[in-house]
């Protein structure tokens, strides 16, 4: 079981530029969730002008709290989003968000998760129900001990075929070597259709998509660290050529990856 939060900018676009413009920083939730959750993710700011962030997003679902000028809160679940990211920040605010770990919503929302892709829905969902009291007020600690209560009140029930999709999404994220959806199914010894139900069920996106995804989100992290061979990444990520790559690449993150890198260097 992770000890500390990731530490990497994978998704996020421009994260230099980031971090001068917002505070922010992960958490760890309390032992019992780590199972199903990530990460807690907390931003707070105070901008003279409105900024841009995108985002290429996980193949997670984020449950997000978000306090504003005046103080009022609200909550939505964010399901896996097929699309680039973009929200427009002002004047000041917080932002306090539940990143679950691939197939880890689960046990939360009790049912598909395929019914959340693409869509952002307000608290009270399904069985969800709104924490009593403010999330994003109070110290970073205060803020967790929040988001452990609320994610514990609403009681989370272990299922075996959840610990298997997460087990898999995880192993597809960390083995760059991981390129093809049957060769995967293989090395794991899970009939393709078995492994495409679990995911479509737990996670809300087929194998394909999310081993596509991150491999993406690689591309994008290297673009931001220095000039690259896209050839040679090309395969590498397992495109067939690097006209492919570039397709993917501007899709995904809204610009070709010549203009992304010119853009952060």
């Amino acid at each position: 079981m992770r000890q500390r939060p990731r530490d990497d900018s994978r998704g996020i676009l421009d994260p230099v530029r980031m971090l001068r413009e917002v505070h922010f920083r992960r958490y760890l939730p309390a032992e019992s969730l780590r199972p199903w959750v990530e990460h807690y993710w907390l931003i707070d700011w105070a901008l003279r002008a409105p900024f841009e962030q995108r985002v290429v997003p996980h193949p997670a679902v984020n449950v997000v709290f978000q306090s504003n000028v005046g103080g009022s809160e609200a909550g939505e679940v964010a399901g896996v989003g097929r699309d680039l990211f973009r929200i427009t920040l002002t004047d000041t605010g917080r932002v306090c968000g539940v990143q679950f770990r691939p197939g880890g919503f689960h046990p939360f929302w009790r049912r598909s998760v395929a019914e959340l892709t693409g869509r952002r829905v307000p608290l009270p969902a399904g069985p969800l129900a709104r924490p009593v009291g403010p999330v994003c007020a109070g110290t970073d600690d205060d803020r967790c001990h929040a988001l452990d209560a609320l994610l514990a009140a609403w009681a989370p029930t272990p299922d075996p075929a959840t610990a298997d999709v997460v087990r898999l999404a995880e192993a597809i994220r960390t083995d760059r070597t991981v390129l093809r959806v049957d060769d995967f199914a293989a090395r794991h010894d899970v009939p393709v259709r078995r492994l495409q139900r679990l995911f479509t069920e737990h996670v809300g996106v087929g194998p394909k998509w999310v081993i596509r995804r991150y491999r993406l989100q690689e591309a994008v992290e290297q673009a931001a660290g220095g000039p690259l061979n896209w050839a040679d990444l090309a395969a590498d990520l397992g495109y067939s050529d690097q006209a492919h790559l570039v397709r993917d690449f501007t899709a995904v993150a809204g610009v070709s990856p010549a203009a992304y890198a010119r853009s952060v260097h």
